[in-house]
């Protein structure tokens, strides 16, 4: 496609080179760009053997791609016939129905009159002249065969079996009866082409009705289409309305809205079209997928898309596989003229071949091989073992057939999912893979899907260029629940993360310059320790053990965001600041018990991190192996080579676990109380850079007296207050806002507010707000807007109303604080 799209730039066409110059174009193509996914991979840090890397067209994949055609055709599983299949005139070949991908657009229906045949008394004895048919592709009109009615509907029964007059064609077609018309579309009559359209195709088989197709592979109109021959199908569509008007068979025309193909290439509409085509029988194949997974040999994560790969195994039809493309795998079919008669569906004179036969093994006469090639995915659904040396019984496919998990996206479910799982049951006897992960879809901030053939792709390696892989890396997974609309912003939040991590690993090294591991590299007893560092290890456990269940669970995104906020709320905004006092002797005692926690929780951390962000982690993990581990053999030559940490790593040398719910209920006091201060400065409108003047704390619990008696100075300095006061018997007066913790209230001192009029601004602003929520909820909950604005402009009503209702809420929180 993109070396057709080059070729279109200098006025050129595939068929200007032939297919042999072609081929050759594709080939250097390849070999020019073809390590461009390789090379952001690897620079993405994907731990792959590149020693194995393959291409669906190398030797050994096209002679697995040639064994799987030739064993299925045996079986009869491969067939050759006339079907309407998905055929897109601008790339001139067939499409599978995964591969025209069905857009919702405003179209138009089209009513026309079509007169009952015969004059005068016939006409008058059935009390009509005409009936009227309702379509939204009028030019295919030109090959009309019968029109259609439901054989219950008592409107139109009188009428089945007699003649109509084709407008414009003059040709007689019968009234027909069929349970496949829907009795609610347009008047009830329903034009039956066979040769354009896949319903009417098997009702034109069930009534043996002639199938004229009136089309070029270009979509223009054939010598079938009489006076319309050689006009573009949509040109012929206008003209034909015209000409029904001017001949007074048109009646009117509506607006409609409906679902139309489009070739997932070029996004052309693709055309319902009648051709001879290589198809796969798929339903054998599903149901033998079916029932692997009903007994649980595949399962999807989220549960959500089992019952869309289901549905489609259970509605499957069959899967058209050649191509009229010439790059792929060239049909191993070969025929010979004297032998066969290409008028009928016969095996005669046709030859399927492991290999290149020299003559016809009936006549001995010459052969020409099909020159149709076979759907890309043909040789995809094969990938979990072809490339592991199928249909050779090696080595390799013993040891790794099947595998385990499969992380992709939703929209190839169809395409490759479900096709390899049938692959892998037909030819290895068991399914590829048990676990499959769908994730998110990558898009542009348009909503279209990001595509280097659309030209609207991001340049993984420009991002890594910017902001370093780490940050790309991190982001994509912290976006990856849901389908992600990406803009170069979107990874500022990796960015800033990563950053945030080797500022807080630099800082904790450049203080550990007096400090020696401990020789069995334990924590001391919790006894030893203070309620921050007891603290900062539970969370430590919790973090890991959370990470662990989301992990097993294909939970990526909310991992990440495990990961994400131990590091830089728990361990960089908590535990090192009220580390730094130590740090800097303030309190001598405590140094080597901060510097012995600081440095077991950062390198615990690097391991927690590195699947998410090798590179800064191999990088930090390494300074502190050469400084402290070398030779040791818990630190081996490279953090990817490291354990994962289990329980048995959090423990005390007394043998305690860190997890402590008490410890983590007493710190949250503290947390509490800044995260309160924090919320009262803002609804106050105290600068960040501004301290409060003043500040009480009035403990209710004595677990939070002890916390603010021995952290009251830390909270102090980072909730930035002049004055703090710890007192129990503190009396709220009207010079004081405060807030109830439950453990514990605090106040905040306040000059020269007017409560009554604070009050009255306030609630005329929570009503304010409280009318355009309702307004943007009603415009978010109405279907048709979702439905039809662009994805980018609904995206963004939705991050409007998410800052909205946050609004409302602070407000809300504000009027509390200034009620009597």
């Amino acid at each position: 496609n993109v070396v057709e799209k080059k070729l279109a730039k200098e006025k050129k066409t595939r068929h200007d080179l032939g297919r042999e110059n072609f081929l050759k174009e594709v080939w250097k193509w390849k070999e020019e760009h073809g390590s461009t996914i390789t090379r952001q991979l690897r620079r993405l840090g994907a731990s792959c053997d590149w020693s194995r890397e393959r291409f669906t067209m190398d030797e050994g994949l096209s002679r697995a791609v040639r064994e799987a055609f030739v064993t299925l055709y045996e079986r009869g599983l491969i067939y050759q016939g006339h079907y309407i299949i998905n055929w897109c005139p601008r790339c001139q070949t067939a499409l599978s129905d995964e591969e025209s991908a069905h857009k919702e657009i405003n179209g138009t229906l089209y009513h026309i009159k079509y007169p009952i045949a015969g004059k005068g008394r016939q006409a008058e004895q059935m009390g009509v002249d005409h009936i009227v048919v309702a379509t939204t592709r009028p030019e295919t009109m030109l090959g009309d065969t019968a029109v259609a009615v439901h054989p219950e509907d008592e409107r139109y029964k009188h009428l089945i079996g007699k003649k109509l007059i084709l407008p414009l064609m003059e040709r007689e077609i019968p009234i027909i009866a069929d349970e496949l018309v829907d009795r609610e579309f347009g008047t009830g009559f329903v034009k039956v082409t066979p040769a354009h359209d896949p319903n009417d195709f098997e009702m034109g088989r069930r009534h043996n009705l002639p199938q004229i197709n009136v089309m070029n592979p270009n979509a223009t109109i054939n010598a079938q289409g009489g006076p319309y021959k050689g006009m573009d199908r949509f040109a012929a569509r206008k003209k034909v309305v015209e000409d029904l008007d001017a001949q007074g068979f048109f009646v009117r025309r509506d607006t409609h809205s409906h679902s139309v193909g489009h070739c997932y290439r070029c996004d052309t509409v693709v055309e319902p079209y009648l051709s001879k085509q290589w198809f796969v029988r798929m339903k054998p194949l599903a149901e033998r997928a079916l029932a692997a997974h009903r007994a649980g040999k595949t399962r999807f994560h989220p549960d959500r898309w089992t019952k869309v790969y289901t549905n489609w195994l259970e509605g499957i039809r069959d899967w058209c596989i050649s191509r009229q493309i010439w790059w792929g795998h060239q049909i191993p079919v070969w025929y010979c003229d004297a032998c066969r008669d290409p008028k009928e569906e016969s095996s005669k004179g046709v030859t399927v071949s492991r290999q290149n036969p020299a003559a016809c093994p009936e006549c001995g006469g010459a052969l020409w091989q099909d020159p149709d090639v076979l759907d890309t995915w043909f040789s995809s659904w094969l990938w979990p073992f072809s490339t592991l040396g199928w249909p050779e019984e090696t080595e390799d496919l013993k040891s790794f057939y099947p595998t385990s998990d499969l992380i992709t996206a939703p929209e190839i479910i169809f395409f490759w999912v479900a096709r390899m799982i049938m692959a892998g049951l037909e030819f290895r006897g068991e399914a590829p893979f048990n676990q499959i992960y769908i994730h998110g879809t990558v898009r542009a901030q348009s909503g279209l899907k990001m595509s280097k053939s659309l030209g609207n792709a991001i340049d993984p390696l420009e991002v890594i260029d910017e902001m370093g892989a780490d940050a790309l890396r991190f982001s994509m997974i912290m976006l990856s629940a849901q389908d992600v609309y990406l803009s170069r912003e979107k990874f500022e939040v990796g960015r800033n993360f990563t950053n945030k991590v080797w500022n807080a690993a630099r800082f904790v090294l450049s203080n550990l310059q007096d400090f020696q591991v401990p020789p069995t590299g334990a924590i001391p007893a919790a006894a030893a320790l203070s309620v921050s560092e007891r603290w900062i290890l539970s969370r430590l456990g919790c973090a890991f053990s959370e990470t662990d269940r989301l992990l097993e669970n294909f939970q990526m995104a909310q991992a990440s965001s495990a990961v994400y906020h131990f590091i830089w709320d728990d361990f960089c905004d908590w535990y090192i600041e009220l580390a730094k006092p130590a740090l800097a002797g303030a309190d001598p005692a405590r140094r080597p018990h901060v510097q012995a926690v600081l440095f077991f929780v950062l390198e615990k951390t690097l391991r927690l991190l590195h699947p998410f962000a090798p590179f800064i982690t191999e990088e930090i993990w390494m300074k502190m192996r050469e400084a402290y581990g070398a030779g040791k053999t818990d630190w081996p030559e490279s953090l990817m080579l490291a354990a994962w940490p289990g329980s048995a790593d959090f423990v005390y040398s007394s043998g305690a676990a860190f997890r402590d719910p008490a410890v983590e209920e007493l710190f949250g006091h503290l947390q509490n109380a800044v995260g309160a201060f924090r919320n009262l400065r803002s609804h106050l409108n105290i600068a960040a850079s501004q301290a409060i003047k003043e500040a009480v704390i009035k403990p209710l619990q004595d677990s939070a007296a002890r916390v603010f008696g021995a952290f009251g100075e830390a909270i102090r300095k980072i909730a930035k207050i002049e004055t703090l006061k710890v007192d129990p018997a503190f009396e709220k007066s009207r010079s004081y806002v405060g807030k109830a913790l439950g453990a514990f209230d605090l106040f905040v001192a306040i000059e020269g507010i007017d409560f009554e009029k604070e009050r009255t601004r306030v609630s005329e602003k929570i009503s304010e707000i409280r009318r355009w929520v309702a307004s943007m909820n009603a415009k978010l909950s109405n279907e048709d807007f979702v439905r039809n604005a662009p994805a980018e402009i609904v995206e963004k009503e939705r991050e409007k109303l998410a800052k909205a209702e946050q609004e409302l809420k602070s407000n809300e929180e504000l009027l509390v604080l200034f009620q009597a």
